[in-house]
């Protein structure tokens, strides 16, 4: 397999690989989605079930529905799949991607959700975490349990 697309939760427990390029990258504003990723939306992308691979540790399951599951990690709780019980694809969350930049959504599911203000976010002030504390940006940076976006083979550190 040529295509290797890395990703994996925040403390590093679980790492997968994607064998082909993601499909149908989206945001999903539904209830559901928001109360699993604790956000207001899920960003998502989908592969067929064989071009998904666990690479490291085993990813927790909650069955959100009679119709869906979704995988976490049971250590940090990173929100890393989605799947219908019926499908032979399985979607992962983009944001656990090693470049989640690289995968663009491209359209929106469950905009019956969508919070009213959401086109207004981007017009809102913003700073880069430095600008607004930088002793403790430094801080958090050197003192990071967070595993880094990329394979590894001697992870957690000792």
């Amino acid at each position: 397999m040529s295509v290797r697309i890395t990703g994996g939760c925040q403390c590093g427990a679980v790492r997968y690989a994607l064998h082909e390029p993601p499909g149908n990258p989206h945001i999903c504003h539904c209830r559901m989605c928001q109360k699993a990723f604790g956000s207001f939306f899920a960003p998502l992308a989908g592969v067929p079930r064989e071009a998904f691979e666990i690479t490291r540790g085993e990813m927790a399951i909650f069955r959100s529905s009679d119709q869906a599951e979704r995988g976490f990690c049971a250590a940090c709780g990173t929100p890393l799949s989605f799947r219908y019980l019926t499908s032979k694809r399985i979607a992962i969350s983009l944001g656990s991607l090693d470049d989640p930049a690289a995968v663009k959504p491209a359209h929106q599911y469950g905009i019956e959700a969508r919070m009213p203000w959401f086109a207004e976010l981007a017009a809102l002030p913003g700073e880069t975490t430095e600008d607004s504390d930088p002793k403790l940006a430094a801080d958090i940076k050197s003192t990071s349990h967070q595993h880094p976006d990329h394979d590894t083979t001697d992870w957690p550190p000792r």
